[in-house]
């Protein structure tokens, strides 16, 4: 679509030349000059790794007992990337994820969130962390059920402290690249599973973080719908530059991962 500038009256002898120009047209008193839309800047990923997760074990204390959870865990985390953590139940995966995500801290080991140590940060910093860079989707969906779609998105942009006069085209935006456009002002018991699951992705999403975490998100939906789901992820990863990190055990969604790590017994295994 062209981009016009309308200019001040010419002359006929000069509209008679700019006739001849096929970017220019002549309307009654003016001249539209077509121009070319303004270029937008690729996106660049920061130099530094989005996550790294270098020797962590998790060891929980029960009675005179120490379990270890995680067992010298190393992973990394690029921009703009999709990667599962796959296992069965127990192996470790949900742990991992609430490490990352800062809701757990290491026993021993290190975690990095984009080049600064998480690992040391208290909780208040931490939870800071999470309400700016870090987003969440949970396997049960997490929405509030007197809601509809477009107000459980609006809570997560109260939430992260973002100016109300920018929720009502973000939350639309959120919607509709999930494509719920339609539906947002649905109740939560008025959606399938599957669309109440693309209301989640748009909660996580609203608030521009850099990271989702999402733990089991297609584990109570059939394939299809979990196919869809998956779709979902890879749009957001390219239009909003974010990368997510989900754990999961089916494997008819590994395709379309950049990464997967196969944990057993809270290791990692080749």
């Amino acid at each position: 679509m062209a981009w016009f500038r309308r200019t001040g009256k010419k002359s006929a002898a000069t509209n008679e030349q700019e006739d001849s120009t096929a970017s220019v047209g002549v309307i009654e008193r003016g001249v539209i000059e077509c121009e070319a839309p303004p270029v937008q800047s690729e996106w660049t990923p920061p130099a530094e790794k989005l996550l790294e997760v270098r020797n962590v074990e998790r060891i929980f204390h029960v009675g005179s007992r120490e379990i270890h959870v995680l067992k010298g865990i190393n992973m990394e985390l690029g921009w703009k990337q999709l990667v599962m953590l796959r296992g069965r139940s127990g192996s470790g995966k949900t742990t991992l994820l609430n490490l990352i995500g800062g809701l757990d801290t290491p026993t021993r080991g290190e975690i990095y969130f984009q080049g600064q140590p998480f690992h040391e940060w208290n909780d208040d910093e931490r939870t800071a962390a999470r309400r700016k860079d870090i987003g969440f989707i949970f396997q049960t969906y997490a929405l509030l059920p007197l809601l509809s779609a477009y107000e459980n998105v609006e809570l997560s942009l109260r939430m992260a402290g973002v100016p109300r006069g920018e929720w009502k085209e973000r939350i639309t935006h959120c919607l509709e690249l999930v494509g719920l456009s339609k539906r947002m002002h649905h109740r939560p018991y008025e959606l399938s599973g599957g669309e109440q699951q693309r209301v989640a992705i748009a909660k996580a999403i609203a608030h521009r973080p850099k990271l989702i975490l999402a733990d089991e998100p297609t584990a109570e939906l059939d394939s299809q719908m979990g196919a869809q789901v998956m779709s979902v992820f890879r749009d957001i990863i390219e239009t909003e530059h974010i990368t997510i990190c989900m754990t999961t055990h089916d494997p008819t969604i590994m395709e379309v991962a950049d990464h997967v790590y196969e944990m057993v017994d809270g290791k990692f295994i080749s």
